[in-house]
């Protein structure tokens, strides 16, 4: 039995998605225990949470939290942490997250598992493990001291029945300086509706056969059939066709979604560091022995501009029927 802290995300005020993957593992993990879900922002809510396995929801609402400041949220969190006194804290592996939760543990002197993408129950307590070496081997990851902080890849567990908690919600008064050495100006946002590519469940990627950034447009339509997020490979991000921000690999982003579609994408080692766990790989590219056929779970030896509008059309069908 483990008493367990998650960190939520928020967006708007409200639980990010990816909140519900950590709190059902942890309810899962707990065994009995406490699970005690936590959102910080200038002004947050934590109603619903018990739905997503929250015995008690901490809120922390705070005007030096309305925009990510690193030395604002991690005397938060950490505050939190020491009041709640949890075996093992939780937090997604996001951008956010791989920032945060490092600084928080070094505030409360203890470690961190990072980026894993399994929990489990081991000798001395709830460990974790982690891909290595672009996902060609498991390491198992042991924190010795307390509490435990584990930061996980998005879309690790499949998450179907959660058994509800209380969700009672309180509110947390932090010791929060009014200055952390700098302040947030503007925030952009890019990408529009589509999902947040670290979170997303299925990404539709694009290489630098796509020959320009004109025609990632291809993947518009077929991505919003699918709910899916728009990626890139390194290759495509340095001939200037798409933003950083898209780039998956070992440079980029690390993602780990139920779907994974490569188009134009030749498998470099350093791709496949940012998408080898996910779950299914669809590989679409008209050199048959490209790289990323070993790789994948399904191989298209297809030119990907005659490929995609035909996937594209075919799906349409099959979702209206």
């Amino acid at each position: 039995m483990s008493d367990i802290l998650v960190f939520c995300e928020t967006a708007g005020g409200e639980a990010k998605s990816s909140a519900r993957e950590l709190l059902g593992k942890a309810k899962e993990l707990a065994d009995g225990g406490d699970v005690t879900a936590v959102l910080l922002g200038a002004d947050v809510s934590g109603d619903g949470l018990g739905d997503w396995g929250a015995d008690k929801v901490v809120t922390v609402s705070h005007d030096a939290l309305a925009s990510y400041v690193p030395g604002a949220y991690a005397a938060a969190l950490s505050q939190v942490v020491e009041d709640a006194s949890p075996d093992v804290v939780l937090g997604s592996a996001s951008g956010l997250g791989k920032d945060l939760l490092p600084r928080a543990a070094a505030l409360l002197e203890t470690g961190v598992g990072a980026d894993v993408v399994d929990l489990r129950e081991g000798d001395d307590g709830i460990e974790g493990v982690r891909p290595l070496y672009a996902g060609k081997c498991l390491a198992t990851v042991q924190v010795t001291s307390e509490p435990r902080f584990f930061s996980v890849r998005p879309n690790s567990f499949n998450i179907e029945d959660i058994e509800a908690g209380d969700g009672d919600v309180e509110e947390f008064e932090a010791d929060l300086e009014d200055d952390y050495g700098y302040e947030v100006v503007e925030v952009t946002k890019t990408g529009g509706d589509k999902p947040d590519l670290t979170e997303a469940d299925r990404i539709i990627s694009g290489g630098r056969s796509l020959k320009s950034a004109e025609n990632f447009k291809i993947f518009d339509e077929i991505s919003d059939l699918l709910g899916a997020a728009v990626g890139a490979s390194r290759a495509a991000v340095d001939a200037d066709y798409c933003p950083h921000s898209m780039q998956v690999g070992q440079t980029g982003k690390t993602v780990n979604p139920s779907l994974y579609i490569a188009c134009g994408i030749s498998g470099a080692i350093q791709h496949l560091a940012g998408m080898r766990t996910s779950r299914v790989i669809v590989a679409i590219n008209k050199d048959p022995d490209a790289p990323i056929f070993q790789h994948s779970t399904y191989g298209i030896v297809a030119d990907l501009f005659e490929a995609v509008p035909m996937l594209t059309e075919e799906l349409k069908g099959f979702l209206a029927d």
